[in-house]
């Protein structure tokens, strides 16, 4: 006689991160529908710079436009995040609770790095390269989120692939270090009179706690 063992079959459940992505794209239709002319100005970011400078005054970073894309950036690249932890076997992306630690410790992150240079830069006379160049970070990284959302819906439903995974990193590490080249060439005569004060804000803030953040990893 032979004897049927029945194995229990787990469905993880998904129902949050569908409700997380259409609230994303929700979001970003609503930034569109108030801010038409600077959501479409924003969206050619990568092809021509009048984003910058038509929005470079630094009052720019607290309006709507830039909180409600921060939330966006955030679930975007905190579920980039969880997908890649889980490629690499350190925890499950279908954990919503491991994704809600992810989203707080992200935002924690941008918001204490961003008051932290505020106050370095008044301390070191150099306010107007940090708020240009945080301008600019905020900006192609917001950019990078929503161009990263599909990528995100497609990577959370299907098994994740080793290519593409290696692929959003290496674009996410080249456009951020376009950034960087772009700003030293706007502010270059500013950094060059305040030399030694941006290499100490470069290793403090702009390598040290990535490097911090990659080593937890590993170690965990």
């Amino acid at each position: 006689m032979i004897e049927t063992i029945l194995n229990p079959r787990v469905i993880e459940p998904k129902d949050w991160a569908t409700c997380l992505f259409i609230l994303s794209f929700a979001l970003i239709a609503i930034t569109k529908t108030a801010f038409e002319t600077r959501f479409n100005d924003f969206m050619r970011i990568l092809v021509t710079d009048k984003y910058i400078k038509v929005y470079k005054d630094s009052s720019n970073l607290m309006s709507g436009f830039t909180v409600l894309l921060f939330i966006v950036q955030a679930i975007s690249f905190s579920f980039f995040i969880q997908i890649a932890l889980d490629y690499f076997g350190i925890s499950s992306k279908y954990d919503w609770i491991n994704f809600i630690r992810i989203f707080v410790f992200f935002g924690v992150f941008v918001l204490s790095k961003f008051l932290i240079e505020k106050i370095i830069a008044t301390t070191f006379n150099i306010e107007e390269f940090i708020e240009q160049f945080n301008l600019q970070k905020v900006s192609y990284r917001t950019f990078i989120a929503i161009v990263l959302l599909p990528v995100n819906i497609y990577l959370f439903y299907n098994n994740s692939s080793y290519l593409l995974i290696y692929c959003v990193i290496g674009a996410i590490l080249i456009i951020n270090l376009l950034t960087y080249l772009v700003s030293l060439r706007i502010y270059q005569n500013l950094v060059i009179g305040n030399l030694f004060y941006f290499i100490l804000y470069l290793c403090a803030l702009e390598i040290a706690p990535y490097y911090f953040i990659y080593y937890l990893i590993t170690k965990i």
